[in-house]
C-alpha cells in the first residue's frame, strides 16, 4: 500500500478476506474520524487526500493524493472499491455521474449530494417538498437585494462553509463583496432573510440504501464566527413536540432526496407569525457533521459508524445517547500563533477530569482553525458545560497554567 504523501496509484491488489473497500474523497478530519470505527468494523479504507500529511493521511495508510476534481484520478482511487464517499461536498457533479456509470456504488449519490452542493437547488427542492425555510430569493443585482428586502443574509449558491461565503448585509453597498466573489467563481447569489431565531439546533439521521434510517437527538448548537463552536446534546428546555418535529423533518428531506449516510439538518428555532414554536431549514450537510462530534462518545453508536454502517447497507447501530448529557466544544487556533498548548495541554486536561474525551485532528494551528474538539458526558449539564469549555479553553491557551 502506498505511505503517507503517496503520487502512485492506489494499491488495487486483493484484499485478504472478503472485506468491503470503501474509497473517501477528502482528508480532512471527518474522514480522519471515519477511520477508528473502520478499524472496530474490519473495513478498509482508501484516501484521495489533497495533500501530503492532512489530517486523515496520518491514519490511513492507503491513500492516493490527487486532486478531487480530476476524474482520472477519481477512478484511480475508486479502483477495486465496493463504495465511494465523502469527507466534503465539493466533488464536481459530472464525475460522480461518470463514477455510477463505471458501475460504482456512489454514496450520497450525485442526484442528492446536488442538493448540498448548491443552495439555490436546496432551497427550491424544500420548498417543493413544504419544508420550513426562511424566505429566500435568487438575486443577480445589489438593487435585486434591495426590493428583496433589507437586512438580508447573501449566500453564494456553491462552495461556502464554515461562514465562507456568506455576507449579512443592510444597503446596497454592503452586498457589493457578494457579488464580486459570485462573479469570481461562476456562481450565483442566494437572498435570504435575517431569521429572528432564539437559538440554533441540529438534527441529523443516518440512511441506508434499503431505506433504513436512524435518529440522533435533536442538538442545541453554537456558532462564533461561522463556524461551530459548542453542542449540547440533547437540546435543553426543547419540547418533545419540536424535537421530533425536527426529526421528521431530517428523516423527510433523507428519504425524499435519497440520501444515503449521514444527514445533518441545520435548523433555527423561531417562532410563526402566531407567536407558536417553528423550525426553519438552514443548511443541509450530506457527510458526518461537526455538529455530531459529541456522537463519538455520547452515543452508542456514532455518526461515524453510522455512516460506514449506512453506505455499506449494513444494519445502522443505535444513536441512542449514554448519559443523560454531552457536551462538545470545539478547539479552535488561537489568534495569537504563539498560544495554545494542544498537546502539552493533556497532562493538565486529563489530569484535571479523567472522564474527558479529547480528539485532536493532527493539524498545524492556524488562528480560528478547527484543529480538535473534546467531549464531556454526565448527568450534570452545567457541569458538563463547565469540564467542556474549561478543557477546549486550555488547549485552546485562553487558560494560564496556574489554572485549577
Amino acid at each position: 500500500m502506498p505511505n503517507a504523501g503517496s503520487t502512485n496509484a492506489a494499491n488495487t491488489a486483493p484484499l485478504s478476506g472478503t472485506a468491503p473497500l470503501v474509497a473517501v474523497i477528502g482528508g480532512g478530519q471527518l474522514a480522519r474520524m471515519m477511520a477508528q470505527p473502520a478499524i472496530g468494523l474490519g473495513l478498509p479504507l482508501r484516501l484521495l487526500a489533497e495533500a501530503e500529511g492532512v489530517s486523515a493521511a496520518q491514519v490511513i495508510p492507503d491513500q492516493l493524493v490527487g486532486d478531487y476534481r480530476d476524474l482520472d484520478t477519481l477512478r484511480t482511487v475508486t479502483q477495486g472499491a465496493t463504495v465511494v464517499t465523502f469527507d466534503h461536498e465539493h466533488v464536481p457533479t459530472e464525475h460522480l455521474h461518470a463514477l455510477e456509470d463505471d458501475g460504482l456504488a456512489v454514496r450520497p449519490g450525485p442526484e442528492a449530494l446536488v442538493y448540498a452542493q448548491d443552495k439555490g437547488r436546496m432551497r427550491q427542492r424544500l420548498t417543493e417538498l413544504g419544508i420550513p425555510c426562511p424566505r429566500h430569493a435568487l438575486v443577480a443585482t445589489a438593487e435585486e437585494v434591495a426590493e428583496f428586502g433589507f437586512p438580508a443574509v447573501l449566500k453564494t449558491t456553491r462552495g461556502g462553509y464554515d461562514g465562507k461565503g456568506v455576507w449579512v448585509v443592510r444597503s446596497v453597498e454592503e452586498c457589493a463583496d457578494a457579488f464580486a466573489a459570485a462573479s469570481a467563481t461562476g456562481v450565483q447569489v442566494l437572498a435570504e432573510e435575517l431569521v429572528d431565531f432564539r437559538r440554533e439546533l441540529s438534527a441529523i439521521v443516518a440512511r441506508s440504501p434499503s431505506g433504513q434510517a436512524a435518529a440522533y437527538p435533536v442538538v442545541q448548537t453554537t456558532q462564533l464566527d461561522g463556524i461551530c463552536h459548542e453542542v449540547i446534546a440533547p437540546a435543553p428546555e426543547l419540547s418533545e413536540e419540536l424535537a421530533g418535529r425536527a426529526q421528521q423533518i431530517a428523516l423527510t428531506v433523507a428519504g425524499e432526496l435519497g440520501v444515503t449516510g449521514i444527514l445533518a439538518v441545520e435548523l433555527f428555532e423561531t417562532t410563526d407569525e402566531a407567536g407558536r414554536p417553528q423550525v426553519l431549514v438552514n443548511e443541509l450537510a450530506m457527510r458526518p457533521h461537526n455538529t455530531g462530534h459529541w456522537s463519538q462518545d455520547g452515543a452508542v453508536t456514532s455518526q461515524f459508524e453510522n455512516h460506514l454502517r449506512a453506505v455499506l447497507d449494513l444494519p445502522l447501530g443505535s444513536p441512542s445517547p449514554r448519559q443523560p448529557w454531552t457536551v462538545m466544544v470545539n478547539i479552535l487556533g488561537s489568534p495569537d500563533p504563539e498560544v495554545g498548548h494542544l498537546y502539552d495541554g493533556y497532562p493538565h486536561a486529563l489530569a484535571r477530569d479523567p472522564q474527558l474525551r479529547v480528539h485532536l485532528y493532527g493539524k498545524d494551528l492556524r488562528p480560528g482553525r478547527k484543529v480538535g474538539h473534546v467531549n464531556a458526558y454526565g448527568d450534570d449539564l452545567e457541569d458538563c458545560l463547565e469540564r467542556a469549555r474549561h478543557a477546549a479553553a486550555w488547549f485552546r491557551g485562553d487558560l494560564g497554567n496556574d489554572s485549577d
